[in-house]
């Protein structure tokens, strides 16, 4: 196996805005992260809220920008994949977003948008499209007249099934998955959490999986890195660290969660 992602001491500090008379405290919201993501991983990073979880996964995206450290995505600098444009760095990695109704153009229908990473990114002509946003639809188990549908029209679970479609036609082989299922019912997160778990296979995909639902991280993940103020306190192999966590931290959280997410959401899905 291959590192696809490799991060040495990254650093992420956003600067007050305040007047020149007075300036707000430096915010430092990731402060020297080392980690790496092996090809045909899933690896969840995990912690409470405010703990950069988010700030991180934005800048292996280049949705933020490091403040200091190395950030590799399949041996290349991000720095210098952003330079060559959005494309290198969009047929590289993804980002599926928290909420999906959102993060799906509420103008254009499921077509039109799916069409945007597949002319932009990998080069298919309009006339092209058609034959590959099929394939990508039976991929996520959509019908294929979901095409011609506005965002409005389907359910969360459906509306993230399109948005995994969206992040798949950029033919990336790593995705950012920042809380993709937390907006979701449970029945329908073990359907979702199944379906990213059937991708990655077929399509040899590397998973970062941004959570704090220990439940579904327990389900779905090889290893856990747990975040806490912006550093990392822990990452271990999943089964050890439920099993055995080393630090304070971890093990506090791990008592934190409700009694009934003992039980992974894969382990019973309902349907």
């Amino acid at each position: 196996m291959k590192k696809v992602i490799e991060v040495q001491n990254l650093k992420k500090t956003y600067h007050g805005q305040g007047g020149w008379w007075q300036r707000s405290a430096a915010v430092e919201a990731v402060k020297g992260i080392s980690l790496n993501l092996w090809q045909g991983e899933t690896l969840a990073i995990v912690g409470e809220s405010g703990s950069g979880k988010s700030t991180l996964a934005r800048m292996l995206v280049g949705l933020e920008t490091p403040t200091s450290g190395s950030l590799k995505i399949q041996g290349e600098e991000v720095s210098v994949l952003s330079q060559r444009g959005a494309q290198a760095l969009g047929k590289t990695i993804q980002y599926v977003f928290q909420d999906p109704v959102a993060s799906l153009n509420p103008r254009k229908t499921i077509q039109q948008t799916l069409s945007v990473p597949l002319q932009r990114l990998c080069g298919y002509r309009a006339s092209e499209c058609l034959p590959r946003l099929q394939q990508l639809l039976e991929a996520v188990n959509m019908p294929a007249d979901a095409l011609h549908c506005y965002p409005h029209e389907f359910s969360g679970g459906q509306a993230q099934r399109l948005a995994i479609a969206r992040a798949l036609a950029a033919e990336a082989q790593i995705l950012v998955l920042d809380e993709p299922v937390s907006a979701l019912d449970v029945s329908v997160q073990a359907q979702v959490l199944l379906l990213l778990e059937d991708l990655r296979l077929q399509f040899d995909l590397s998973y970062l999986f941004i959570s704090h639902d220990l439940a579904v991280v327990e389900s779905i993940a090889d290893r856990v890195a747990v975040m806490n103020s912006g550093t990392i306190v822990e990452c271990a192999a999943t089964q050890k660290l439920f099993s055995a966590p080393e630090h304070e931290y971890s093990r506090q959280l791990l008592l934190s969660r409700p009694a009934w997410q003992t039980t992974p959401p894969l382990a019973q899905p309902t349907f």
